[in-house]
């Protein structure tokens, strides 16, 4: 698994954290970590790449290939900013050449799977699929999540992408009976296993901090020692 694709089932939701606690957990390996598109910051504003990179470490190599102004999806951004969108070739052309001399380059989406990158409808999935790479599934631990996984997962079924499994991208410290339930209901949804439970408020945690918990909040497929769920 040298290149890994990170969506999530919707915005907002922890994907950039994850993909922070993945590239800590491989601390010993070259990391890097691609944003196709980042968009509703002005340039030289920190995006995602660069919190990535102050949670994670010196390690992990960042790159974002587009920033749009707008906080829209980057379809909608590219347009109305009058800019060239992201295509999925060039995703895959950049995560490839990362991957020549990276252990593992993690690529982060914008919002859901099928989210679109350009006017004729591109998306990560469209990228994904290019690089043959397999998917890793970030999602709510509340109400709801059940169906918006299972949707995600029956888009990656539908186009022949791996689903290499599901993670909790915030967990409350205090979880209610919906989210305790979906711990174990979420693989399910997903048909694939629950790989991660990363906990609420994880990325305010000194990046030290973050880098020492990490491992206990993943699986061992994310280089990890949390039980495989």
């Amino acid at each position: 698994m040298s290149v890994l694709v990170v969506t999530g089932t919707g915005t907002e939701i922890g994907k950039t954290i994850v993909t922070a606690a993945v590239a800590a957990a491989a601390a010993h390996r070259r990391v890097a970590v691609l944003k196709p598109a980042q968009t509703g910051l002005a340039p030289g504003e920190p995006g995602d790449v660069a919190e990535v990179t102050r949670l994670a470490g010196a390690h992990v190599t960042a790159v974002e290939l587009a920033r749009f102004p707008e906080p829209l999806a980057p379809a909608t951004a590219a347009r109305r900013a009058g800019m060239a969108p992201v295509r999925p070739y060039e995703v895959a052309e950049a995560a490839e050449k990362l991957a020549a001399d990276h252990d593992l380059v993690l690529v982060e989406g914008a919002g859901g799977l099928l989210v679109r990158f350009d006017d004729e409808g591109a998306t990560l999935a469209d990228a994904a699929r290019l690089l043959a790479a397999p998917v890793l599934v970030v999602a709510p631990a509340g109400l709801g999540t059940l169906n918006s996984t299972a949707l995600t997962a029956e888009a990656l079924r539908a186009r022949e992408l791996d689903c290499l499994g599901v993670v909790i991208g915030s967990m409350p410290a205090a979880p209610g009976l919906a989210e305790r339930c979906n711990v174990a209901d979420l693989p399910v949804a997903a048909g694939a296993p629950l790989l991660g439970v990363v906990p609420e408020g994880a990325g305010s945690l000194a990046p030290a901090d973050f880098r020492a918990r990490a491992a206990g909040w993943l699986a061992a497929p994310l280089g990890g020692d949390r039980p495989l769920g």
